[in-house]
């Protein structure tokens, strides 16, 4: 029995590792990754399991089996996007909790968690592509302070 496996993680792609356990090299995790990186996927790995049934599939049919069978289990599993998102705390006066909460809709950012008294803290993700547009209005907002926070959040 062979576990072979492929991964990429990040969003640079370069975090990655192939392993043929006992096959051919070669042969299981490099069709493995190419079908990974065929449909653009980061932060998944992928393990296919191989009984020897008797038959020598030789280097073709063991590239093909892999490469086969990780195509199959990509098109039926769905796939999730998830947005790349920063870490930030807003503390301000619940008088502001308007103007404050109309940016975090405006922008579809992230309430990751909220204390609301007479001065509020809420902790948001929000997208990096959104950063260069977003910190500005909550820094116009006077009485408004905005930090990253060191909070992963995924």
């Amino acid at each position: 029995m062979h576990h072979c496996f492929a991964y990429r993680l990040g969003l640079d792609g370069n975090n990655f590792r192939v392993n043929d356990d006992g096959e051919p090299s070669g042969t299981a995790g490099k069709p493995i990754l190419a079908q990974i990186d065929s449909k653009n996927l980061s932060d998944i790995l992928v393990v296919v399991v191989r009984y020897f049934g008797g038959t020598l599939l030789g280097v073709p049919g063991l590239i093909n089996a892999y490469k086969t069978a990780t195509a199959l289990v990509l098109q039926l599993t769905p796939i999730v996007k998830k947005l790349v998102e920063k870490v930030y705390a807003l503390h301000f006066d619940y008088t502001q909790i308007n103007d404050v909460m109309i940016i975090v809709k405006q922008f579809n950012c992230t309430v990751i968690q909220q204390e609301m008294q007479l001065f509020c803290k809420i902790t948001i993700g929000i997208a990096i592509k959104n950063l260069m547009e977003v910190l500005p209005l909550f820094k116009e907002l006077n009485g408004v302070d905005i930090n990253e926070e060191s909070l992963i959040h995924k």
